[in-house]
């Protein structure tokens, strides 16, 4: 009978923790990139925007590997409960793709909770290459074998610089891709490679000091933060209007209700004033919208470059 009754209160200690409301415990956030680039600074900013909003501690926590593919794996095996999510960059749609096993199918295994927001990718020169304009380091690649700094195999700046620089000039270049936009912008101080395409955020600072000049943005219209700086298609290049993204995910079968308190945090977040001052400051556009929406394009993406793969004929390295 003792043990009936303990059995029995055991049971109701359980039912009642596991209906505790969400989050009932810190929020752990693995990001896919090294601190300095555009999806850490993002984490770190939406981080501690959730904290707040949720009532529970958001750790962040860098996790790198195969261009985003160790964070994102180990995420889509994690408890579908709200606890463990992801931050990653556009190459979340690209490595399925670009890879012969990324270790996830977007489709099946994780969910996009939002596309927090996005900018342009920035095709760049350290100051002291002889290039100051696009169509003079187009014709300094044709000439002789030069090499090009990207964030990352899979990364959008990776496949715009393929598209421009292999498919569209056949210029004979290298690519070094590196394991995030911080690592890159450090190499191109050194100039060692000295032409690079990242996304804004990360030389954004060393573009205005003048220790890197900006030739072209992949963006639909010239930046504000760069109204000097021409789109590529003013250049004669339609059709590239590509954005490196960053978006949170979950694990696939997280709770409806568990998504829902997440996309709307993230909206909160990303319309409060001091963080859309700061966003604008970095060159991201806010791109945050509901469930539905944002799964949309999350699959549209997915379509886009793998096709920009499959015409590229870019490679993981």
């Amino acid at each position: 009978m003792l043990r009936t009754i303990l059995a029995a209160g055991a049971l109701a200690v359980s039912m009642a923790a596991g209906a505790q409301p969400y989050p009932s415990k810190p929020v752990h956030i693995l990001v896919a990139f090294p601190p300095g680039g555009p999806t850490d600074i993002i984490a770190r900013l939406i981080g501690a925007k959730l904290g707040d909003s949720l009532g529970q501690p958001v750790v962040v926590e860098n996790k790198v590997g195969a261009s985003g593919n160790v964070a994102t794996g180990e995420v889509a095996k994690s408890a579908p409960d709200g606890y463990t999510l992801l931050v990653h960059s556009s190459a979340y749609a690209v490595n399925p793709t670009l890879f012969a096993n990324a270790g996830y199918d977007p489709a099946k295994d994780l969910l996009a909770v939002s596309v927090v927001a996005s900018q342009a990718n920035i095709v760049l020169v350290n100051s002291s290459f002889p290039a100051r304009t696009l169509e003079e380091l187009k014709s300094a690649m044709v000439k002789g074998k030069l090499a090009f700094a990207s964030p990352g195999s899979g990364t959008t700046p990776h496949l715009t610089a393929v598209n421009l620089f292999h498919v569209h000039w056949k210029a004979d270049a290298t690519h070094i891709p590196f394991k995030g936009a911080g690592p890159a912008v450090a190499a191109l101080l050194s100039g060692e490679p000295p032409i690079g395409v990242m996304a804004g955020s990360g030389p954004m600072s060393n573009i205005k000091s003048g220790k890197f000049r900006a030739l072209a943005v992949s963006s639909a219209n010239r930046l504000p933060q760069l109204p000097d700086v021409p789109t590529l298609k003013e250049l004669g290049y339609p059709g590239m209007e590509d954005y490196t993204w960053v978006g949170l995910f979950a694990p696939a079968g997280t709770p409806a209700d568990i998504a829902q308190k997440l996309n709307g945090a993230v909206l909160r977040a990303v319309h409060s004033e001091d963080l859309k001052q700061k966003l604008d400051g970095l060159a991201f556009e806010i791109t945050a919208a509901p469930l539905r929406e944002t799964a949309d394009y999350v699959r549209s993406e997915v379509a886009k470059w793998a096709q920009v793969v499959r015409t590229t004929g870019a490679k993981a390295e």
